[in-house]
């Protein structure tokens, strides 16, 4: 994955960065769902929301963590079902070059 995104936040607001991390670490903690399947969840909620970058940076997260390509696009086809085909655009230019 590139630089962290937040790494303009964290060097100019400490705070705010620090309550996005908790936030964010609460979520990915391990529970019930595995990391594989929360980065999947997390990547298709960025397609819904036409978040591109967030869907690279999870999808790889995910890969990273034991998805396959097949896992990422499913993932991808209930953000497609669920929000419509602008989420296979947000989807495709995410993950271009990734496979």
């Amino acid at each position: 994955m590139a630089q962290n995104p937040l790494e303009i936040i964290e060097s100019n607001d400490g705070e705010l960065y620090r309550y996005i991390e908790k936030g964010r670490a609460l979520a990915f903690a391990p529970g019930a769902l595995g990391a594989k399947e929360k980065f999947l969840i997390a990547a298709a909620l960025d397609a819904a929301r036409g978040a591109a970058n967030g869907v690279r940076a999870l999808a790889e997260q995910a890969v990273a963590a034991g998805a396959t390509r097949e896992e990422v696009m499913e993932a991808m086809r209930v953000a497609a079902y669920i929000s419509g085909v602008g989420s296979v655009y947000t989807a495709a230019a995410g993950l271009d070059g990734l496979f």
